[in-house]
């Protein structure tokens, strides 16, 4: 019996490092990038573009894919390239000159920490993950609700993210930069504060990149994180679309609980009509 529990937990030990090699990969031969400060930048912008380009093609083809087209949210307001330039200019603009001067301020000051030699186990990447995900969604969600209920601080802070009732890809990183400080904020100082391994802080960007995305392209898939993830855990597109149709609903970013809790949540109405 012993050996059957030593062989079982060897075994399960191993599962829960199949991260180890991947790791080993990236330290020996990737070692200069990953450890600059400008690789998680590098790595959430090019998410960011990677995520919205295929849904900015749909939006330009519109009802010429009417298989995809049948599940846009707001049929009626389609995003002309103009808008998705603008969107797309404003988030370029953001990083040159903001991000990217901050991070290299940043050098400066804070120490750049040491990159350890063992891979997280999958158990922690999910739940560190998880958890940075639950923490950095209550902190939004406060925010975002201060910040509609304030005037002077929605007009001179979020009315950006607001331009548009009907949210699209490139829409997703449309901010002002007092909004993007908090949202930058909270991203870095999460994982430093519940201890996540590097590994798991560059998948949790990837990952809420690809969320946040999700959350503006304007179409209610059914493929989509919020019809896989069960009761309705997640708002999704057809959430974040509905606050930006009223926007005093749907305050959190990922999850649905907070809006529910404190009775902000509006569920989206589905139109009956059926498109040919």
């Amino acid at each position: 019996d012993t050996r059957f529990y030593v062989l079982q937990t060897l075994g399960w030990n191993k599962i829960w490092r199949l991260l180890q090699p991947f790791w080993d990969y990236l330290l020996f031969h990737h070692m200069p990038l990953i450890s600059s400060p400008f690789f998680i930048v590098i790595l959430a912008f090019s998410s960011y573009l990677f995520f919205s380009v295929p849904f900015a093609v749909l939006d330009l083809l519109g009802d010429r894919v009417p298989l995809l087209y049948q599940y846009k949210i707001q049929p009626e307001r389609q995003p002309t390239t103009r808008m998705m330039a603008k969107s797309f200019l404003t988030a370029l603009y953001n990083h040159l000159f903001f991000v990217l001067p901050a991070v290299s301020i940043g050098m400066f000051i804070l120490p750049i920490p040491a990159l350890p030699q063992d891979a997280p186990t999958l158990y922690e990447l999910f739940v560190d993950g998880l958890a940075a995900l639950l923490l950095f969604d209550t902190q939004y969600y406060i925010w975002h609700y201060i910040h509609h209920k304030q005037p002077q601080l929605y007009r001179w802070i979020h009315a950006v993210h607001h331009e548009y009732m009907a949210p699209f890809s490139w829409s997703t990183e449309q901010l002002s930069i007092p909004e993007l400080m908090a949202v930058g904020f909270w991203s870095n100082l999460d994982p430093i504060l519940l201890k996540c391994h590097p590994l798991t802080t560059w998948c949790l960007t990837i990952f809420s990149i690809w969320m946040s995305v999700e959350d503006h392209i304007g179409y209610d898939l059914p493929w989509t994180l919020n019809h896989v993830v069960p009761f309705g855990l997640l708002g999704g597109a057809p959430a974040h679309d509905m606050h930006h149709q009223k926007p005093s609903s749907n305050f959190a970013p990922f999850f649905s609980h907070w809006d529910r809790i404190f009775g902000t949540a509006v569920t989206l109405k589905k139109k009956n009509t059926v498109r040919k």
